[in-house]
């Protein structure tokens, strides 16, 4: 990976592209430290540090990819999460409305219109998220447990003008993203995402230390390279089924007699089950948050049970939820049946299936048997964090495993696999020359 890097910076075009992105990255990085009009910064600074020693917090997951700047209340607070919660949206529907299934199947010009569509609703999420976070901030329930004022003054002309930055902050987001994707290297809202987690990593390793001490400090660390390995071996690993294309004349001209495979991998839906899961599971945290004085003992079983990240009930509903997202996502993502009619289209077959309702058959029990592994496997990476904390107690935060984990390495994975492929491209160029 190293080597790749270098090799990319001694090639001039390569070099352009990744001193771009890293000039989007840190103006990315400034607008997250810069807050909004009418925070009061010593206050939220104070109201942040009591969360941060006591973990509590019904915002981690939002605070996670906005990279700490949520609770800050600066102008990129809201952070990509409406751009992820409308990708998502988006991905759902297609499935249900024939309208936007018939779009993606158009190609580009039906995926650039899906594009649009995801703009609009980023915007009208963090519309409703930007008012949600101020009328929260306005009423000191931003950061549980804080009893300062987050704001000087809440009347509607600031909170009006606090609404229409955070909105503006995330538009700017999208355009950062888009900016990286067309001059730069990689997909540019996932390296804005890994920069939003990685600006937490430093701090929270460090808070370990400072609580824990050295030692501990020292076996997290190789136990998180160890982590980090084994999710790198799993991210790579798919099955490859072989496909034969048959001879056949068009014109004059001979085409099929080809090989190649339909790669699965065996974590096909990434980490869209953890966000799924995880967001299920705020809404009892969050119900607990707004009614801490309330004697129903429904909620006091939910408060103690189920909003506890260190309660084994609340692991095993997590655990249970991630495995049931993934063949969820899985059987909406990806179409046995499609797949098996293109590949009769083109005259292609799975060696040893006939084409047609076998090969559909033979697709679907092959994706059934691989999900298994890799619905177990997206749980137990979630649950590294809550059997950490439960364990180590770690002040509320665990750097290895769970979102932030799945999120570094397999963007981490993409970039360089991105960067490699265009030095081979200029390699075989000249090599052919």
């Amino acid at each position: 990976m190293l080597g790749a890097f270098a090799n990319a910076f001694r090639t001039p075009d390569l070099r352009r592209k990744l001193l771009f992105v890293i000039f989007i990255i840190a103006v990315f990085r400034l607008g997250a430290q810069i807050p909004s009009p009418g925070v009061n910064v010593p206050n939220v600074q104070a109201c942040f540090a009591d969360a941060s020693k006591s973990g509590n917090s019904v915002f981690q997951m939002i605070n996670l990819f906005s990279g700490g700047a949520l609770l800050q209340l600066t102008v990129f607070a809201l952070g990509i999460m409406p751009y992820i919660t409308a990708s998502i949206i988006l991905q759902l529907l297609v499935v249900v409305i024939p309208r936007l299934e018939a779009l993606k199947k158009e190609g580009q010009s039906g995926q650039t219109k899906i594009t649009q569509y995801t703009r609009y609703l980023t915007l009208g999420l963090a519309i409703l998220q930007a008012t949600g976070i101020t009328a929260l901030a306005r009423n000191k329930s931003l950061i549980s447990g804080c009893t300062r004022d987050l704001l000087y003054n809440g009347n509607l002309s600031t909170m009006l003008i606090m609404i229409t930055v955070l909105t503006a902050g995330t538009a700017v987001i999208m355009w950062l993203g888009e900016l990286i994707t067309d001059r730069g290297i990689g997909n540019g809202m996932s390296i804005l995402i890994f920069t939003q987690v990685i600006a937490q990593f430093p701090g929270s390793l460090w808070q370990l230390k400072v609580s824990k001490g050295w030692w501990i400090f020292g076996g997290v660390i190789v136990a998180g390279i160890a982590i980090m390995a084994a999710v790198i071996f799993i991210e790579q690993a798919q099955r490859r089924i072989p496909v034969q294309y048959a001879r056949r004349m068009v014109g004059r001209k001979m085409f099929g007699g080809s090989s190649t495979y339909i790669p699965l991998k065996v974590n096909q839906a990434g980490i869209i089950p953890v966000i799924f899961a995880s967001s299920l599971l705020y809404l009892p945290s969050m119900a607990v948050q707004f009614n801490p004085r309330s004697n129903s003992p429904i909620l006091r079983w939910i408060g103690e049970y189920l909003a506890s990240p260190d309660s084994a009930i609340h692991m095993a509903v997590y655990f249970v939820l991630i495995i049931f997202f993934t063949y969820f996502y899985v059987s909406i993502t990806f179409n046995p049946q499609e797949v098996a009619d293109n590949m009769k289209q083109y005259g292609g077959f799975i060696p040893g299936i006939r084409a047609g309702k076998p090969t559909e058959d033979y697709l679907s029990y092959v994706l059934s048997r691989i999900t298994l592994p890799g619905s177990l496997y997206l749980g137990l990476v979630a649950l590294i964090p809550l059997i950490a904390l439960a364990t180590v107690q770690a002040n509320g935060k665990f750097p290895f495993g769970g979102t932030s984990l799945l999120i570094m390495v397999g963007v981490a994975l993409d970039t360089v696999k991105q960067i490699e492929g265009q030095l081979q491209q200029r390699n075989y160029e000249g090599f052919l020359r």
